[in-house]
């Protein structure tokens, strides 16, 4: 027996609000039945996993152990720079001169996500060295 991941669990203090921010980053559209006034908010993904934003009362205190990892489909570097005018913010930096590494963000609640290399960009950088 195994088990199936059904939805990655997002806990902020606006559901709504935070899935619209995700929305954005993702193109994919806030669930229709869910609305402003909502504490739980659901995005569903092209692969069927869902984004599920639940409000709480508390707020990010540390760094998160689960994170996202996106994959742009134009660039690294043009997908941080959309990303901090939807509202993100830098949080680290992990570029290597030879091109590989990945850029970590916050979205406007804290919660830490990673931009990978376009497939694109891997495809044409040499192999990574040791």
């Amino acid at each position: 027996m195994v088990s199936t991941v059904a939805n990655m669990a997002i806990d902020c203090a606006d559901a709504y609000q935070l899935a619209l921010f995700w929305s954005e980053v993702t193109g994919q559209p806030v669930d229709p039945e869910d609305g402003p006034a909502d504490a739980e908010t659901g995005i569903t993904l092209p692969n069927g996993t869902a984004l599920f934003f639940n409000q709480v009362p508390e707020p990010k205190t540390t760094k998160n152990r689960l994170h996202l990892r996106l994959r742009p489909d134009t660039s690294r570097d043009a997908e941080k720079e959309r990303l901090l005018a939807l509202g993100a913010s830098p949080v680290a930096d992990h570029r290597r001169a030879d091109g590989w590494g990945w850029v970590v963000l916050a979205d406007p609640e804290g919660n830490e996500f990673c931009i990978l290399l376009a497939e694109a960009e891997r495809a044409a950088l040499p192999p990574v060295s040791a």
